[in-house]
């Protein structure tokens, strides 16, 4: 079971991330969308870190990182936003849902390893 959910819209940079992520040893999963990544953390309680992109169709990821947080009652997972999106109401609404990080693209892997490996306990 991955211990790293990465929900981002895009193929590109969600191969980008997981592909860096696997590459240093970490077990990962990833999600097109926020429905999908709310899917995923239904089905995998294992999960202890999530990155996740905010702009998102079907499901954006502040409100799936809400979801997470209430209809899921899960209160433990760790969450990190890696977005274009910079806006402190943004950066608010992420905080008010409980969010660890707000990361604005582009992904800089070997910056936040150590962070992530952390995170993902």
């Amino acid at each position: 079971m991955a211990k790293i959910l990465v929900v981002d819209d895009s193929g590109t940079v969600r191969d980008e991330v997981a592909g860096f992520l696997r590459k240093n040893g970490l077990d990962v999963d990833t999600a097109v969308d926020g429905k999908d990544g709310l899917a995923k953390m239904k089905a995998n309680a294992g999960i202890r870190l999530v990155i996740s992109d905010v702009n998102m169709p079907n499901m954006d990821g502040l409100t799936m990182v809400e979801k997470i947080r209430g209809e899921l009652a899960n209160k433990t997972v760790n969450i990190v936003m890696l977005t274009t999106e910079s806006s402190p109401a943004m950066k608010d609404r992420g905080r008010a849902a409980g969010v660890k990080g707000w990361i604005v693209k582009p992904f800089k892997g070997d910056a936040v390893l150590e962070t992530f490996r952390k995170l993902a306990g």
